[in-house]
């Protein structure tokens, strides 16, 4: 089993069950003990567990669940329609716009005006959101469904044929080292794509995103024009990434 999978194993038994031990895991894997707390040692770096002796439990203070293609989670909802509100402040009348499928995305499309605008995702949460708004003009990608997702490699293949004025995009993590995360290819691939035919890209992400990375990068940071986040963000964490040329708005 390679690296990733065990990662992805592990933080799938943490959100389940809260803990886990470094000898089940190892019997588990058909590993040694010592490949196993060197997986808990880089999973601990990018913010998402905390060892203790003899395995790791979740790391306390972030999203309700780090895996995606889950139903957006209802946590720091204040904090997410701040940052909604701030996002649809950009947006235009005309405006050709792509919303990823996210919690806070999702907050845009319950926020945003019935006014003339076309709107790519592949988010059936927003999709239904957006349906009841005559006047905005839903482009919805093929694919197959997974829980609240449109995916497939043929959707993607359709998307970059598409011009799209700003895209508000998600993520798991972003971290100054790991750029722009996310635990699965099908998402990363999905991500990639949007940002290939936007000409602004903004990234959305709650305080507790930051100083965080998951099993795949799919952006560096040079890659987003302006991340929007909220207010509670640490004076030195949002420092720190507007001195790596970061260009931050806080809502």
């Amino acid at each position: 089993m390679l690296a990733a999978e065990r990662h992805r194993h592990i933080i799938e038994q943490l959100e389940q069950l809260g803990s886990v031990k470094v000898s089940k895991l190892s019997e588990q894997f058909n590993v040694t003990e010592k490949t196993v707390r060197e997986d808990l040692e880089k999973l601990e770096e990018k913010g998402l567990l905390r060892r203790i002796h003899g395995g790791a439990v979740l790391e306390s203070g972030g999203e309700d669940s780090l895996l995606p293609l889950q139903i957006p989670n209802v946590k720091y909802q204040k904090e997410k329609a701040a940052i909604a509100d701030k996002a649809i402040a950009e947006i235009e009348e005309g405006d050709i716009i792509a919303l990823d499928a996210g919690s806070t995305t999702l907050e845009i499309a319950r926020r945003l005006g019935n006014m003339p605008l076309t709107v790519l995702t592949n988010d059936l949460l927003i999709i239904r959101e957006l349906t009841v708004k005559d006047q905005i003009r839903l482009i919805v990608p093929g694919g197959y469904r997974q829980n609240n997702l449109l995916i497939g490699t043929e959707a993607n293949e359709w998307i970059r044929k598409l011009n799209v004025h700003k895209l508000f995009l998600s993520a798991t993590g972003i971290h100054l080292e790991y750029g722009l995360t996310i635990f699965t290819e099908e998402l990363a691939a999905l991500k990639k794509v949007y940002m290939e035919c936007a000409k602004t890209v903004y990234c959305l992400a709650d305080h507790s995103k930051f100083d965080r990375g998951a099993l795949i990068t799919f952006a560096e940071l040079g890659d987003i024009d302006t991340i929007i986040t909220d207010a509670a963000i640490d004076e030195s964490v949002a420092l720190k990434y507007e001195n790596a040329g970061v260009r931050m708005v806080r809502a």
